[in-house]
């Protein structure tokens, strides 16, 4: 574990990861304290994996508010952490830690981010109780998956190549939220579930650089369709290309990357930042530069 720098009075907060140097939330949160005028300091902390409750040991110790989480330690934080929320816990991960009376706190804020960017994008895309097919059934669906039932959305399917974790999923929501019930479908049936589909998210690593491509026949979808894909490198994956050439409404991952930031920041700063044009600009041009 790498030391930590000394900002006595300052309010601190960090993430944690290995490697963490690629990690663009001290860009976002250092842009929020510019530009709110805040005296603050949120700095990367690389922990190697079995290090995290050490980590958070630390950083409670000298004066961290807490931060966030990043690969490989998602999971290893949901398990250090005193008390997690109910998005952390059927995601079995956490993203954004806190502490409080000497007590870790965990949350997983990808899912609300997700959703607050296509509120951002998309307002009132919820009016028509919209159908919604997930593809995936990792830890980036389960994210996703929970704000979504909170919003009037209409039946939600989940669609993975394998099925079975597909189920485990579902299952794990019903207990978590008695009364949900969440469809899965195989992958072949895909052809007959877009056509019923008014939001298509992917959340398999399937179209990324080195990983086998991501075919839909997305000419099946109604033409009013949002299709989402929650990578945000490349910010234009190929799904989100298809999708653009035939007309479709798209959303990329990186609005999810900037909002799921504002919870933490409003925890450990005080303040609510905002996610603008001018906060996009700075994140894509550190993209570009890249």
């Amino acid at each position: 574990m790498t030391s930590l720098p000394e900002k006595p009075g300052f309010p601190k907060a960090t993430i944690i990861g290995k490697p963490v140097s690629h990690a663009r939330s001290p860009l976002i949160h250092g842009f929020w304290l510019r530009q709110m005028g805040l005296e603050g300091h949120y700095d990367r902390l690389e922990v190697e994996p079995g290090g995290v409750a050490e980590a958070f040991a630390k950083l409670r110790a000298e004066g961290y508010r807490g931060g966030n989480v990043t690969v490989p330690h998602k999971e290893e934080a949901f398990a250090a952490c005193d008390a997690v929320s109910d998005a952390a816990r059927i995601a079995g991960a956490v993203n954004t830690f806190w502490f409080d009376n000497g007590r870790t706190h965990g949350d997983n804020t990808d899912g609300s981010g997700f959703v607050a960017h296509l509120d951002a994008i998309y307002p009132g895309w919820d009016t028509r109780k919209p159908n919604v097919l997930v593809m995936g059934a990792g830890g980036a669906a389960r994210g996703v998956i929970v704000p979504l039932l909170n919003r009037p959305v209409g039946p939600m399917t989940i669609v993975n190549r394998s099925s079975e974790r597909a189920r485990i999923l579902s299952a794990d929501i019903a207990r978590a939220r008695p009364g949900t019930a969440l469809a899965v479908e195989e992958w072949s049936a895909l052809g007959r579930l877009l056509p019923q589909t008014d939001l298509l998210i992917n959340t398999t690593s399937l179209g990324m650089k080195g990983q086998p491509p991501l075919e839909l026949p997305l000419a099946l979808l109604p033409p009013e369709a949002i299709v989402a894909d929650i990578v945000y490198v490349p910010l234009e994956t190929p799904l989100l290309a298809a999708a653009r050439a035939r007309g479709l409404h798209t959303l990329d991952g990186l609005g999810m990357l900037l909002h799921q930031a504002v919870p933490g920041f409003e925890r450990w700063f005080g303040a609510t930042p905002v996610v603008d044009e001018a906060l996009r600009a700075y994140i894509l041009a550190d993209l570009a530069g890249k």
